[in-house]
């Protein structure tokens, strides 16, 4: 495994991709917060508790897991890409054992993912204090827990990563796959979840694991909202961790044990 992942690290670091991919964490941490905390969800439309109010913060920092799509389309593209360009044959002719690229994959993907949080959340707790410091407000959270839900974003954002490279080994064409991934995460999902009988396996879901792991619930208070019915209760931080890596590790586990053998065309 050692030469198959090291192989996967060079190759990724050889694109413009991951450069690419820095930078949009980069500017989703830094822009996206720095931008929402100077002008203050107070000022919102409709508005929204200040940073002076943990409900604030929360609020701010939760805009984040909209962003999943980011890391999820790259662990997409991490097998989808070599299907569409053709580069999978020599990378099978290299190491026959499909199950063993399948898996260095992952586990290259994995830890990318986490420097993938990494920067996302580093940028934002800059952002985020150096706004409420410019605009002289005390943040209604203190930096401990401002810094471990940060944390949570990080391990969601890796999360992601590796879920898409699931997705990718079992919907080979790149588009297709990219709009399985996104189109759930921003369509399918809320529509399933605004069907009655369906509402109260949101917390079960991606979007509800997400949601419980960053302490996020603007979501499912506004699908209440629009159903005039009480808010579904999410599970708690660590549960929806585990919810989270569990599709993962399924999508992993059904990608590892499906069939390869219409690799190369």
């Amino acid at each position: 495994m050692r030469p198959l992942i090291h192989a996967e690290f060079r190759r990724l670091l050889a694109t413009r991709m991951w450069l690419g991919t820095l930078l949009v964490a980069a500017l989703l941490g830094g822009g996206l917060i720095g931008l929402l905390a100077l002008v203050g969800p107070e000022n919102f439309d409709p508005p929204m508790p200040g940073l002076h109010t943990e409900a604030g913060v929360r609020a701010v920092l939760g805009f984040l897991g909209f962003t999943a799509f980011v890391p999820a389309a790259v662990g997409t593209l991490a097998l989808t890409s070599e299907y569409r360009h053709r580069t999978i044959t020599v990378t099978f002719l290299y190491a026959p054992d499909r199950w063993r690229v399948l898996a260095a994959k992952l586990v290259t993907y994995g830890l990318a993912g986490v420097v993938y949080g990494l920067v996302l959340s580093g940028t934002a707790a800059v952002s985020l204090f150096g706004a409420a410091a410019a605009r002289g407000v005390t943040l209604g959270l203190p930096a401990g827990t401002v810094v471990e839900l940060l944390a949570r974003l990080g391990v969601a954002m890796a999360a992601y990563m590796v879920l898409g490279v699931g997705m990718g080994a079992l919907i080979r064409h790149q588009v297709a796959a990219l709009c399985v991934v996104v189109g759930y995460l921003y369509g399918a999902e809320l529509l399933l979840v605004m069907i009655p009988g369906v509402r109260h396996l949101y917390p079960l879901l991606p979007g509800g694991a997400t949601a419980a792991l960053t302490d996020f619930t603007a979501v499912a208070d506004a699908l209440a909202q629009q159903l005039s019915s009480e808010p579904v209760r999410l599970l708690s931080p660590l549960a929806g961790a585990l919810v989270l890596l569990g599709y993962t590790a399924l999508a992993s586990t059904a990608a590892l044990l499906r069939p390869l053998r219409r690799d190369v065309a």
